[in-house]
């Protein structure tokens, strides 16, 4: 069932309440990457341009003592959004009470306002994280429509996305929209052939995926950390790497289900130490040392991903290589990243969180066709699971 856009909803001299995602790092104050926030310009701007009062919410970090909600103060974002937006953001320090409800009321259209960090409100009982109905009922009386454009927490049910949502007329703002279409089409109806990319640390974190995906795709290839569970699984020795001991009885059943549709490293990069200035070698998967831990994949293992890459029609990749923050330990994830930037033909989509990263710091994210913008919103996507934060959206 399609879900209610922001084309769906009369927004014209209304106050429309935003949940965005401006959860963006900062250091010191000042915003390091502004991603998100670029993200939610297309709704911001098209509600502005059909004469809305629009009030953005937003969480950024956690808030658990009164020094994370000095550090985690949205008055940044507001000058920033307003840079971006060229015109003026007022900001509210307030996230409930008569300061707030005269900050909204005092709104023309075409104006914005941004809300003090959502998760302000978890100081004092979690009221936010845990969707206090009481507290997503007062937000929504603030205002007219409901528009959820942040993506990055569908995946949770907070007071700021489902307990507004159950309170006001709703619909999902342009990014949303964009995403749910990429990974939608991707995973339910892809041009075939569709290959997977996992990657990072742990099995434990991506099962649910494994196994929804090893239904769907065509191929699966695994690597990072991730890899020598499976590895081990095959009766080879993995040294020192991540092993997660209590998934190789699950990774030996994954991979007798799964035949020669799941695709694993042939040769790895292994170090003496966690470190950019460890010694190290490319061995064969069958002769990893004892005392050594994997921290890439080798060039073999990236011959293999890109010969099984090169008739794919759409791609879906969540999860690093290898530890590419390391720059010696980053061939592997950034030979992926250069294999699907040079598919011509191809539905590329980067499934959100370290992968999203790695494709930024290693320079290729104008390549691929889609970026998300959740790691773990799209993760629950691809497994199959219900987002809440759309479940929760009017239908058409």
């Amino acid at each position: 069932m399609a879900k209610k856009t922001v084309r769906d909803l009369d927004v014209n001299g209304k106050v429309v309440l935003v949940r965005v995602d401006f959860n963006v790092p900062m250091q010191e104050g000042k915003i390091t990457d502004d991603k998100r926030i670029v993200a939610a310009l297309d709704t911001i701007t098209y509600l502005i341009e059909n004469n809305a009062k629009v009030v953005l919410f937003s969480h950024l970090g956690k808030i658990k003592s009164e020094e994370d909600k000095a550090k985690n103060d949205l008055a940044p974002v507001a000058e920033h959004l307003a840079a971006l937006l060229g015109q003026k953001v007022a900001f509210s320090t307030e996230t409930r009470g008569e300061a707030l409800e005269a900050a909204v009321a005092a709104l023309e259209e075409r104006e914005v306002l941004l809300v003090q960090n959502t998760r302000y409100e978890d100081l004092d009982g979690k009221k936010e994280s845990s969707n206090d109905p009481e507290l997503g009922k007062y937000w929504a009386s603030l205002g007219d429509v409901f528009v959820n454009d942040a993506f990055g927490t569908t995946h949770r049910a907070h007071a700021s996305n489902v307990g507004i949502s159950a309170n006001l007329e709703s619909a999902v703002g342009f990014l949303v929209e964009k995403e749910l279409k990429f990974l939608g089409e991707a995973v339910d109806q892809p041009v075939r052939p569709l290959v997977a990319i996992l990657g990072g640390a742990k099995v434990s974190d991506k099962i649910k995926v494994i196994e929804s995906l090893l239904t769907k795709a065509d191929k699966v290839i695994i690597g990072g950390g991730m890899a020598y569970t499976f590895l081990k699984a095959q009766g080879k020795e993995v040294g020192n790497s991540l092993l997660e001991l209590d998934r190789v009885e699950l990774a030996k059943q994954l991979l007798e289900e799964a035949g020669d549709k799941l695709v694993l490293p042939v040769d790895v990069v292994v170090a003496d130490a966690f470190s950019n200035d460890a010694n190290t070698q490319t061995v064969s998967v069958d002769n990893i040392p004892t005392e050594w831990e994997g921290l890439d994949c080798g060039p073999e293992s990236i011959k293999l991903f890109s010969e099984v890459l090169k008739d794919a029609k759409t791609v879906i990749w969540n999860g690093p290589m290898g530890v590419f923050e390391l720059e010696k330990f980053a061939h592997g994830t950034n030979g992926v990243a250069e294999t699907l930037s040079n598919l011509t033909d191809a539905i590329t989509i980067v499934g959100g969180g370290d992968s999203a990263a790695a494709v930024s710091q290693l320079g290729y994210e104008d390549k691929f066709t889609h970026i998300s913008t959740g790691g773990g919103a799209s993760l629950n996507y691809l497994e199959g699971v219900v987002l809440p934060g759309v479940e929760a959206i009017d239908e058409k």
